[in-house]
């Protein structure tokens, strides 16, 4: 069956970069070297190296929507390093690793950045750094653990910034104090996905849209069966973002929620008069993140995370977009920037992000016999790491012995969540404590002892905190 475009919610970045081309789906019964389920990020930069590495290999993508249709062409555009897990990274690869892989997530950056000047130039790459804030006196200073110690690792990795440049640089003085990671970057990220397509393409990808996979051999030569086709693989790289929680190898290793962004009509004049047009990333440090951003049309493109709850790997209509959650998220909007009250919100949309227990992902094999390999629990980072993530998945199915294939973060050992239904209950009640908590300390009040106990229950977020 093939989806039509048509009959899905597409937010702002699909809009405007397109999706009108979609290629066909898979019939029949085909052989390649090695196939990849998901045309994301991960599956797109993975399929790319492979081609690089080895252009004689066969690779077949296979996609369920449209290449984007998921997180990658769903997320706020924030181009990342590691720096922000440099602590969780240390703890499950050790020092010397963890600085390796950090510094290699920084320099996916640059590379994010060379692939957008030669490929896609309408992707508005801007390397304006990363401001991490606090907007509540509770959360000042959430940082520093952090940044003490990736400044001990690497000198200069964040900047120690006064107050009022905070204030100056986010455009609001509702951030109180905040430090900034200058190598980050914006990106659009629905052009960004359209070129990583095309590039992939010309490369000799064989790509199938619509080609939902329905069922996974993992026993033998790997066989993936689709509504109309079969493929039989070498090996296959695993890149579904958050609907691999439906596995049974990765159920109680994912943890599925929702991010809510919505987006205003352009206003480039009013974000020069506050100072914010070209500025830095933001996000603050509540641990249902709020972040946000601006394009080069001049909009605002702000989000919110952890709201809905996945079942295992059964996905709500509303992880795709949910008025209600929208009118929160403009509400926080509204109170960091109460000057763009008037401003129309054009659109809004939703998402799923795939958690994991300390917000790394998982790179790993998915069946003994090592055919099947699984890049997965971005944890709404995964802009930047997908590329890091794309060499080590490229090494492993390659068999290659080298610095990715042997990378710490290969099968590494981590925490995992109750199964459901404990899992989805349970999280329900630790949202509703981090709403309390956050809300208490949002009008300066100190929350309850329970809220704050079961807050600290929620898996570690996009930052490592104090």
């Amino acid at each position: 069956m093939v989806i039509s475009t048509d009959a899905r919610h597409r937010s702002l970045w699909l809009r405007e970069a397109g999706t009108d081309d979609v290629l066909p789906a898979l019939t029949g019964t085909i052989h390649c070297d090695v196939a990849i389920i998901g045309g994301g990020f991960v599956g797109l930069w993975t399929a790319i190296r492979l081609k690089t590495l080895e252009p004689q290999l066969d690779v077949v993508i296979l996609e369920s929507d449209v290449c984007g249709g998921g997180a990658s062409g769903r997320n706020g555009g924030f181009v990342l390093s590691w720096w922000p897990k440099f602590s969780s990274l240390v703890a499950l690869c050790g020092e010397a690793e963890a600085l390796r892989l950090a510094v290699a997530s920084e320099e996916a950056v640059s590379e994010i950045g060379e692939f957008c000047q030669a490929y896609a130039p309408q992707a508005e790459f801007r390397r304006a750094g990363w401001l991490w804030t606090a907007t509540t006196e509770a959360q000042d200073k959430s940082w520093t653990d952090v940044v003490t110690r990736s400044n001990s690792a690497r000198p200069g990795t964040y900047v120690q910034l006064p107050d009022d440049e905070v204030a100056r640089l986010s455009g609001s003085v509702n951030h109180l104090a905040g430090v900034l990671e200058p190598r980050s970057a914006t990106v659009h990220p629905g052009h960004l996905v359209r070129a990583l397509r095309q590039r992939a393409l010309d490369l000799g990808v064989r790509i199938h849209e619509g080609s939902r996979v329905r069922k996974i051999s993992r026993k033998g030569p790997p066989r993936l069966e689709t509504d109309r086709g079969v493929v039989r693989a070498d090996r296959v790289v695993l890149a579904t973002n958050a609907w691999a929680a439906g596995l049974r190898e990765l159920h109680t290793r994912l943890f599925v929620i929702s991010s809510d962004i919505v987006a205003t009509a352009p206003i480039p004049d009013e974000l020069d008069q506050i100072g914010w047009r070209t500025g830095p990333a933001v996000t603050d440090s509540q641990t249902l993140v709020c972040y946000y951003r601006t394009t080069d049309s001049g909009r605002v493109v702000f989000g919110k995370g952890g709201w809905a709850i996945g079942l295992g790997g059964w996905m709500p209509p509303s992880m795709e977009r949910h008025r209600g959650r929208a009118a929160m998220v403009t509400r926080d909007l509204h109170r960091y920037y109460p000057s763009l009250r008037h401003v129309p919100i054009t659109d809004d949309w939703a998402g799923p992000i795939d958690r994991t227990a300390n917000s790394l992902p998982i790179l790993d094999w998915l069946n003994a016999e090592k055919t099947i390999a699984v890049g997965v629990g971005w944890s709404g980072n995964g802009v930047g790491p997908s590329v890091v993530g794309s060499k080590i998945l490229s090494s492993m199915v390659l068999g290659l012995d080298d610095e990715w294939g042997r990378a710490g973060l290969v099968s590494a050992k981590t925490k995992r969540f109750p199964p459901d239904p404990i899992r989805y209950v349970g999280g329900h009640v630790v949202r509703e404590a981090i709403v309390r908590k956050e809300r208490s300390e949002a009008l300066g009040l100190p929350p309850s002892r329970i809220a704050t106990a079961l807050s600290n229950l929620a898996p570690s977020g996009l930052e490592d905190k104090s």
